[in-house]
């Protein structure tokens, strides 16, 4: 159960995906007004609500701020409707990608989304044109650096809990799982005081693009710069082998 994976190395996830990190209230603050909409303010009673706050516990988010965003979700009976929209299309060279958004506006967002597309060489596509590309999984990062335990102790408190796959990389453990296992496996993570680094569900492409020409490159990195800048945009997936 061992294997190279793109995404499990913690140097290669600072990158890019913490690159946005003075964003990551934003999209925390969105996250955390679904779930509480959807399953109510009690995390015990809220599996939604507890996979959010893990993460948002992974990404450094204080508690105060977490609590508080629980308690303006429940006591705003006015609060925003957000709604769920995924877009997917090309970037240079057939890159795929994929947008993950929570909107308030569907029309501003879908204009920002291709505009980001568009000024980046790509294009958006239909419904289902790069998903199928991908597998949604369940995923968490664990840093060797702050878990004490054996490997094989703690791939089998993993796959004893649910876990599909275990790998060890170069600094890192990674945990892939069914969507529908996510929770129970992090929560079994938890309750043994293991410290994750990311956890959360994702698509994780099943091939990858390299992408040799510079223009391409910086088409690439524009068209994520741009998607990392906008508000409403909650997650970017793609298959570029950078």
């Amino acid at each position: 159960m061992s294997g190279h994976s793109k995404f499990a190395n913690i140097k290669h996830k600072k990158e890019r995906n913490d690159a946005a990190k003075g964003k990551i209230f934003t999209v925390i603050g969105r996250e955390i007004a679904v779930a509480v909409k959807a399953g109510g303010p009690d995390p015990a009673n809220n599996s939604k609500l507890r996979d959010v706050i893990a993460k948002a516990k992974a990404n450094n988010v204080p508690n105060d701020t977490i609590e508080r965003g629980i308690k303006k979700a429940a006591g705003d009976a006015n609060s925003v409707d957000y709604a769920m929209l995924t877009y997917e299309g090309y970037g240079p060279s057939g890159v795929a990608i994929i947008v993950d958004t929570l909107t308030d506006n569907k029309n501003r967002t879908a204009a920002n989304v291709r505009s980001a597309f568009t000024k980046g060489g790509g294009n958006v596509g239909t419904p289902g044109s790069v998903s199928f590309m991908f597998d949604k999984k369940g995923q968490i990062v664990i840093d060797k650096e702050e878990c004490d335990l054996d490997p094989d102790e703690l791939m089998m408190i993993a796959l004893d809990a649910g876990a599909e796959d275990f790998s060890e990389e170069e600094d890192s453990y990674e945990i892939i799982t069914d969507p529908d296992d996510f929770s129970q496996v992090r929560e079994a993570l938890e309750a043994q005081k293991i410290e994750m680094a990311s956890a959360d569900v994702t698509m994780i492409p099943q091939t990858w693009v390299e992408l040799s020409n510079e223009d391409d490159i910086k088409k690439m990195n524009r068209i994520l710069d741009l998607l990392d800048d906008d508000d409403d945009v909650q997650a970017v997936y793609h298959n570029w082998d950078e």
